[in-house]
This record gives C-alpha cells, structure tokens and sequence, in this order.
C-alpha cells in the first residue's frame, strides 16, 4: 500500500458550496457574492503567508524541484488499468540528483483533500484504479495534470536531447541552491501574482477583455455590445491600442470623450495632465495616425438603453469593456496582451469561424487557464460558413482541449454568432450571446470575477502539495539514511573515543619498551667487547677480524700497532652489532604499533602502514657527530665506523691507533698491581714524563723480578744477599750468577712479548675508553653509544607512535565529522518532515477558504 507523508487528519471535508439554486435576487446575489470574496481574499492572504513561509524554509533547506514522469511499467499494462496508471504512477527524480528514482503514487486534488504524493508499490496497482474510478466532477484538479505543475513550473529544456546542452546534461550541472534559487524566483512572482489577485477581488467594479486573432472581429464585438460604432472597423488589421470602454454617466459625468493616457505616468480622471482629451469622432484618426504605437485608450461612452439591456451600464456593477490588439499582429502586442490578461476578470475570445484557434490563440488560452477555468468565446463570422455543423464539431473540440471547464459550460460560455449582423432586427443568436454575457459577468459573478482567483489558488495550492510532497519523500529518505549513518558510525566513534586514552598509553609503552631494551642491549653489548678487549681479545668474532701475527722482536713497534687496529676494529663492530640489534628491536616495536593500528583503527580505514627502514637508521648521525665533534676539538669515542664499512669509528681516528712505548711496557700498571694491590689497574692514564721514561729499565727488571720471585721475596732476598757478600768465596760466584740470572729474566721477558702486548694494548684502550670526556653529554664511550642507540629507536618509535596517533585522529574527526552530519541531517529532515506536513494542513485550509469563493 502507498505509504503517505502526510497525516489523513488533515484532509478536512470542506463545505457543501453553494450553488446555482441559491437565491436569485440580487440584494441575495450580491450578499453571496461579498460572503464569497471575504471567503476567498482570506485565502489568498493564508496563501501568501504559506508562499513566505515557503520561501524563508528553503534558505535553510533546498527545497527540489521533482520531475515526474509515465511509470516505466505503463506500457504493459492491461487496458483496463493503463489510463490509470498512466493518470496517477509516476517516476520521481530529481535534475540536480539524477541518481535519485523512486516509484509514486500522485493523488489529484479532490474536494476535501489535498493533492498528494505517496510511495508505490506493486500492490498499489488497485489503489490507482479506486483513486482513478472517484467522481470526476469533484476534482479540482484534472487527473491529467495531477503529475504536473501549474505555476512552479521550470523550464529546464535547454537543449536538444543527445548533446552536450541538452536538459540532463546541462540541469545535471546545477546545484540544489541554484535550482532552489529558480524555485525562489517562481515564488516570489507568484506572490506578487496574488497580489494582483487581492488587488482585483477588491476591486468592486470588472473588467472584461476582449481579445483574439487579428480580423477575428473584436472591434465589430465590442461595438455590436454597445449597438454604436465606437471602435475603428475595416477590413485590415486597424486597432493596435488597448480600447478601454467605460459608462460615461456613471464616471465621467455623462460626457462621452476620449482619454489618451500618457506614458508613465498614473492616470486620474480628475487630473489632466495625466491624459489628452479628443471626441470619440476622432477615435478613428487617433488610432489610424498611432499605428505602431502602443497606447491605452480611456473611452467613455453613454449608453441609453435599460440597464436590464445594457452591459456597461448595468445599474449593478461598473464595467469595463478593453478591446486588446489582435495576439498574432507582432510579438510586442502578443505579450503586452498576454500581460494583460492577468489584470481581467473575464476573457471574451473572439475566434474567427474561418480560421478558427491559431496557435497563437491556443498558446494565450493555455496560459489563461493557469488562472481562468472559464473563458467567454465568440465564435464570429459563424454565418459565412456553409458546413456550419462541421464548424461546430471541430471549434468545440478544440476548446476541450483547450479550456475543459469551458467546453462543460459550452451552452453558456460558447457562442456562434455574427457580430456584423447585430445591428439588425432579428438576431436572436446574438442577443442569447448578450444575455449570456450579462449572466456570466453580473449574476454569476462569483464565477466571472472570483473563480479565476479562486482557481489561481487552488492551482498554485496545488502546486505547493506535489512539492513538498515530493520533498517529504526526499526528506523521508534523507532521515532514513541519518539514522542508518549513525546506526553504524556512532558505536565505531565512541569506541575510538573510548579506546583512545589505551591506544596512547600503550603506543608510550612500546616506545619506552623499545627504546630501553635497546639501550640496555646496547650497554651489554659494548661493555662484554671492552671487557674482551682489556683482556687483550677481540671484543667480537666475526669473519675476516683476526689479531695479527707476531713478527718477532724486530717488528714489535709495528705489531703493537696491528693489535690496537684490530681491537680498535672489534669494538667498532661491537658497535655495529649493537646498532643492528637496535634496529631488529625497533623492528619489533614498529610491528606492534601496525598491530595497534590494526586493533584501534574501525573497519573500513585502512590500516597504518607506514614504511619503516631499518637500515636508514644511525645512516648520518656518526658522521654529523664527527664533524661537530672535530669542529669543537673533542677527543674520545665515536660512536662507529672502522674499516667495515661503518663509516668513521675508532679505527679510523689518529689518535686512537697512535701506539706508545707504554704499548709495550705499562710500567705504571704493573707498578700499581704489584705495589698498590692492584687498585690503579682501571684509573685514568698519567702524562708521560721524562722520569716515567728514564725509569722504563727498572722498571722492566722490577717487572720481571716480581714475575719470577715476588716483591717481598726480592727485598728479603736482597738483605740475604748483602750479607753473602761478606763472605769473599761468595763474591766470588755472583757476578756470573747474577749475570745468568738477568739474562735469563730478559729472555723470558722477550719470549712473553706476543702474549702482554695485546693485553697491555688492550688494558690501554679500555683505560681510554672508559675516561668521561668533556663535552660528551654521557662521559664514556658505552654510556654515549648507548644513549645514542636510545634516542635512534626513540626517535623512530616516536616518530611512527605520532603518525599513528595522527592517523587515529584523523579517523576520528572524520568519524566526528560523519556523526555530526547525519545528526545534522536526521534533525534538519525530521524538522522538514515535520513542516511539510504542516504545511499540507495549511494548504487543505487555504484550499477550502479558496473553494467556497470558488463555487458558484
């Protein structure tokens, strides 16, 4: 079943009108007639609010213009249903949004109900049938304009189909404001229109215009009405000014005259400078001289019959008859009537019986009855025709098509007459016409002069339904799709919003974890390798490093050398093992943010996936800290480098292969081993003095004295001695005992040379390794390496935790963004809904305030 926007509540009965049986008199006539025209200026006031109302809703929300068109399935219909669903199934889309389509449902506007716009189903199928098979004379609207607007209509044909201008390619392009915009523009014209409208409802007296295609005979008409010849007659096109003809006795105080109204400037009867006066015998030469000159005429004529005879002079209604250029004489003339139209009350159409309605009368009838149901049509010259039958048939054919009420009410409204024959005695045809058009214009004024306001209203009232009818099903949709939005985005943002103080913290703990571990591992690392190397070993194994082979004694100063290197490039590549290390523990962590990501991050985002390079990390730092560290003249370590291919490290600093005689003997260290116990074996190297230097020999015997017999042992020893050479057979014997004893030690001494070197070299790099130097922020070589290993993965983990963080936050804002829009939306199209639902309930009201002036 259709499922309607708009409660049944508000589809009030309207009251029984009143009809034709209605009192005849006219204190009663005229009595209706005021109840009527309060009725229906009280609509049109209703109208206008719901019109202002309308234009202030659509600068918050753009109101669409809908398009509807025959329902695809109209084709295959069975016949008995295919005027139905062809008069009421309709395809709904929208210019601007070609992708929208829905299948509705266009009820036309009955007595008592508003037109409406529902969504269809395939079970709508009977309904269309019921809705189609109700009494037609109650609509106020015909069902082949139920999918049509009347006054809002857009003309959006800009091009032919299948080009680059075409309707859909160019109306395609508009946005929702612009064709809002051009909605807007339809409004505000008609309300200035209904403006017009309450203007000419007030207005006590009538205007009734007769107009149609040149030489149809409009000047004989009018002058057969006045049974005088007033207007300019000839057989050529000869009155190209709007003739307005009024009772002289009753405004211009019984004196017939012509007015030619002055351009621009508002006329007034009792203001000459507003007009020229001229004699109605001069009427002729007037129009004649002014040919091609739009004017307007102000004729005031006296006529003497009985007002029960007369038309302008009534004794009822004051009249006006304006007798307009023809419509097909020049397009200035054809709109200005067009133009005119819109200020009358009745329209008397004078049609040739030879030429009958040429488009551009059938084009000025289709715009009347936007607004007059009823037109009066003078069929003149009927007495020319042979087949006055035919005539008939085909004239009143077209005016169903043209004018339905009007074809209804044909009996009344439709006259076959010939004007020029008036005069005569005896044309009964034009005196039914007279009296026709007196009835039409006095007794049935509520039709004459109410009903094309009334029908105006219920037009553009009409036209208000399908509208926000069909913005009703938009908003429908729209609020639909916000609460299916936020259905799906408000759970994913509060979890994030929820989840986003855990993603944090645990993003800080893998990069406090991964920048410690690989700090500690760091530590480990270098402080095993110095350990190594102070014992005279290489502070890591790895392929192609080996300490150097022994060379002998001659070579000892260059085999020094060859064993600093080689332990210089161990701890260089310890230092490589640590930044590898480094870079598998900042691996690790980098995957366990990707995981986070994977975990935090909503379905439907793409998950972070930033690239991480390991091997970019420590790429430039050793070398920027080595030229910064030399411009500032520091020594001590650097944090790599060697001949591995790590850059600058420690093998490659001069002053760090620089090998000493203490390379050889480190008299000061086996000094404090065997005389302090051994508690200056880690301190800071001393300077080299020149008593350090001459004490190099003994302390060499003192070396190799304390291998063999020990300190205290040696001066024990010494006193023994002492004594011994005392006795002369003693002195005898320790020269060449001594001798021996001292070449021997020193042989030992040379013979132990390849096992103390590399531990006297490596003792000394360590001792020098482990020296807190100035301007190093850390003081030792593993404490700098270790705090530069903790910035690098810090400085990658932070880096890669803020892109994380970032993503998460972006997501978010747009997850934000999403709820905040569809909440937006849900509430902009539940207040829409809400208000077009309103207004259906103002329109049924403003409807029924408009039909009963309309009813007659």
């Amino acid at each position: 079943m259709s499922v309607s926007y708009f409660p049944s509540s508000a589809r009030t009965q309207l009251p029984v009108p009143v009809t034709e049986s209605a009192p005849k008199h006219s204190e009663d006539i005229q009595e209706a007639y005021v109840e009527r025209k309060d009725s229906l200026l009280n609509a049109i006031d209703y109208t206008k609010t719901v019109l202002g109302d309308l234009r202030t809703f659509n600068k918050s929300w753009p109101v669409r213009y809908p398009q509807l068109h025959e329902h695809p399935g109209a084709e295959r219909a069975e016949p008995s249903k295919l005027k139905s669903r062809k008069s009421l199934r309709r395809s709904l889309s929208f210019p601007d949004d070609p992708s929208f389509q829905a299948d509705v449902v266009v009820n036309p506007a009955r007595k008592g109900m508003t037109r409406s716009v529902t969504l269809a189903s395939i079970a709508d199928a009977e309904d269309d049938a019921d809705v189609e098979g109700s009494d037609d004379t109650e609509r106020l609207i015909p069902v082949s304009n139920a999918a049509d607007f009347h006054v809002f209509r857009l003309d959006l044909k800009l091009g032919a189909h299948g080009s680059s201008s075409s309707p859909a390619a160019l109306v395609s392009q508009l946005e929702k404001s612009s064709i809002a915009n051009l909605l807007d523009e339809r409004i505000s014209t008609a309300v200035a229109h209904i403006d017009k409208l309450r203007l000419r409802v007030e207005d006590t007296s009538s205007k009734v215009l007769v107009t149609g295609d040149l030489n149809a005979g409009k000047s004989t008409f009018v002058n057969a009405l006045l049974r005088r010849e007033i207007m300019p007659v000839d057989q050529q096109p000869c009155t190209s000014a709007f003739c307005e003809v009024h009772d002289a006795a009753l405004e211009n105080n019984g004196k017939e005259e012509v007015h030619i109204l002055k351009a621009g400037v508002p006329y007034k009867i009792d203001d000459e400078s507003t007009f020229t006066r001229a004699f109605l015998s001069d009427l002729d030469s007037i129009v004649s001289a002014n040919e091609h000159v739009e004017q307007v005429l102000k004729i005031y004529v006296a006529d003497t019959r009985e007002p029960s005879e007369s038309l302008i002079s009534n004794g009822v209604v004051d009249i006006s008859l304006i007798d307009a250029p023809g419509l097909n004489r020049d397009l200035v003339d054809t709109t200005a009537v067009f133009a005119r139209q819109e200020e009358i009350d009745v329209v008397v159409f004078v049609v040739s019986a030879e030429n009958h309605f040429t488009l551009s009368a059938k084009e000025f009838l289709t715009n009347a009855s936007k607004e007059k149901a009823y037109v009066f049509i003078v069929v003149n010259k009927y007495e020319h025709i042979r087949d006055k039958a035919k005539c008939k048939r085909l004239v009143l054919e077209q005016i169903k098509q043209l004018s339905p009420s009007t074809y209804k009410d044909a009996d009344d409204l439709v006259h076959f007459v010939d004007s020029a024959t008036a005069f005569q005695n005896g044309a009964p045809s034009f005196e039914t016409l007279e009296s026709s058009l007196r009835s039409f214009v006095l007794v049935k004024r509520s039709k004459s002069k109410l009903m094309p306001a009334s029908t105006y209203l219920n037009h553009l009232l009409s036209d208000v339904d399908l509208l926000v009818g069909a913005n009703a099903i938009v908003a429908q949709a729209e609020f639909e799709r916000a609460k299916d939005d936020l259905t799906k985005s408000r759970p994913v943002l509060e979890k994030m919003q929820s989840g986003r103080e855990a993603l944090e913290e645990a993003l800080e703990s893998v990069e406090e974890e991964g920048a410690s571990s690989a700090g500690a591992r760091t530590k480990l690392v270098l402080t095993d390798a110095l350990d190594l190397v102070g014992q005279g070993e290489l502070g890591v194994t790895a392929s192609g490093l080996h300490m150097p082979s022994y060379p002998g004694l001659l070579g000892i100063w260059d085999y020094s050398r060859a064993v600093r290197k080689a332990l210089l490039n161990s701890l260089d590549l310890a230092v490589k093992l640590a930044e590898d290390e480094a870079r598998v523990t900042t691996t690790n962590a980098v995957d366990q943010i990707k995981q986070l990501s994977e975990k935090h991050l909503p379905e439907g985002v793409a998950p972070w996936n930033r690239v991480f390079l390991p091997q970019a990390m420590f790429a430039n730092q050793a070398k920027g800290k080595n030229v910064r560290r030399k411009s500032q003249g520091l020594s001590g370590a650097v944090v790599a480098g060697g001949t591995l291919g790590l850059g600058i490290g420690l093998a490659q600093r001069p002053d760090m292969l620089e090998t000493t005689l203490f390379d050889l003997f480190d008299v000061q260290h086996e000094f404090w081993v065997h005389f302090g116990d051994g508690k200056g074996e880690d301190d800071e190297e001393r300077p080299i003095s020149t008593l350090g230097i001459a004490s190099v020999g003994m302390g060499a015997l003192t070396v190799v004295g304390g291998k063999v017999l020990g300190a205290r042992g040696i001066i024990e020893g010494a006193v023994r001695v002492w004594d011994m050479f005392e006795n002369e057979t003693v002195r005898t014997w320790a020269a060449p005992v001594i001798g021996a004893t001292a070449i021997g030690l020193t042989v030992y001494y040379i013979l132990e040379l390849p096992n103390s070197i590399p531990k006297t070299v490596g003792r000394r790099i360590r001792a020098s390794l482990l020296k807190k130097n100035e301007g190093l922020e850390a003081g030792t070589f593993v404490d700098v390496n270790v705090l530069r290993v903790n910035r690098e993965t810090r400085k990658v983990l932070r880096l890669a935790s803020y892109d994380m963080k970032d993503r998460f936050r972006s997501t978010m804002d747009e997850k934000t963004r999403e709820v905040q829009g569809a909440e937006d939306l849900e509430k902009r199209s539940e207040t829409a809904l809400k208000w077009f639902g309103d207004v259906e309930r103002r329109t049924g009201k403003a409807r029924e305030l408009a039909g009963l002036a309309g009813s007659a």
